[in-house]
């Protein structure tokens, strides 16, 4: 079982398995998330637990059906839902506190990446933040 949180800690999570874990560069996650691109995975929703502040997620219909959960709060995004997919929710797994076992399947929807984005892995890796930042 993998435990997860959002910024505040209000909302609380438990998810028991996860699956095709993707990174989605399309310009929706891009905006919902801040970032170059949103890792999001699929969780049935019967492995799927809000254990606190359920009464603090609010929602965003980005299209009908097709919801986006975030806390109330702090906005971390939770998950999203679509209703043509009810058994089913998109979970974004920078909510998890927990290491998972599953990986990531594929880069998504790369055409559409952030010209600033790059996948280059030879650049500096550091632990904290890197040297010189105050």
């Amino acid at each position: 079982m993998y435990q997860g949180s959002c910024l505040c800690g209000k909302v609380t999570i438990e998810v028991k398995q996860i699956t095709d874990i993707i990174h989605c560069h399309c310009s929706l996650c891009r905006k919902s998330s801040g970032t170059a691109y949103a890792t999001n995975g699929f969780v049935k929703t019967s492995d799927f637990v809000i254990n606190s502040g359920q009464e603090e997620i609010r929602e965003f219909e980005l299209r009908p059906g097709k919801r986006r959960h975030f806390c109330g709060i702090c906005a971390s995004p939770v998950y999203s839902s679509n209703e043509s997919a009810p058994d089913r929710i998109r979970l974004r797994l920078g909510i998890l506190d927990s290491d998972i076992k599953e990986t990531v399947i594929s880069h998504n929807f790369v055409s559409s990446k952030a010209n600033w984005d790059c996948f280059e892995t030879s650049l500096p890796q550091y632990n904290s933040h890197e040297p010189g930042r105050r």
